[in-house]
């Protein structure tokens, strides 16, 4: 029996090499806006999904409030979003994109799309569906945001 394990050929190793490859070019996008994919992902959560508290955007994007907690204070500190008491409760935040906010979203979603469309080009027609039964398929068909499971 030997000890001998191929990383190269397991999938997790070559699905986590092709996410970051492909985050990696995306980010590099997103420098140009002055965002990080967590920025974008905030203000898409904030600017496209309409969510408003922080633990809703969080649950979102799928990452923990202290990283959603960072990232609206560093876009406060940039203008890009505005952080007001609840209505309801005034110890909850509201968060709201500024017009910086939607004129860099705007923007880096034309990146985000590019970026989409360099990717799929790749592959074959059919392909793609195929990938996304395959990725469902590896997840059990789990949905789920990182930070729920």
């Amino acid at each position: 029996m030997s000890n001998h394990y191929d990383l190269h050929g397991a999938i997790g190793y070559q699905l986590t090499l092709t996410a970051r490859l492909l985050e990696r070019r995306f980010e590099q996008a997103l420098h140009g806006f002055g965002l990080t994919r967590t920025s974008w992902c905030v203000a898409l959560a904030v600017g496209g999904a309409g969510l408003h508290h922080p633990s809703d955007i969080a649950a979102y994007i799928g990452i923990d409030r202290t990283a959603t907690s960072r990232a609206l204070r560093r876009m406060e500190h940039d203008g890009l979003i505005r952080r007001a008491p609840g209505q309801d409760d005034g110890r909850t935040r509201q968060v709201s994109l500024t017009q910086a906010g939607h004129e860099r979203l705007k923007a880096a979603n034309q990146a985000a799309r590019k970026a989409r469309g360099e990717a799929e080009a790749r592959l074959e027609p059919g392909e793609l569906e195929t990938l996304h039964a395959l990725l469902a398929k590896l997840r059990g068909g789990d949905q789920e945001p990182l930070a729920k499971i």
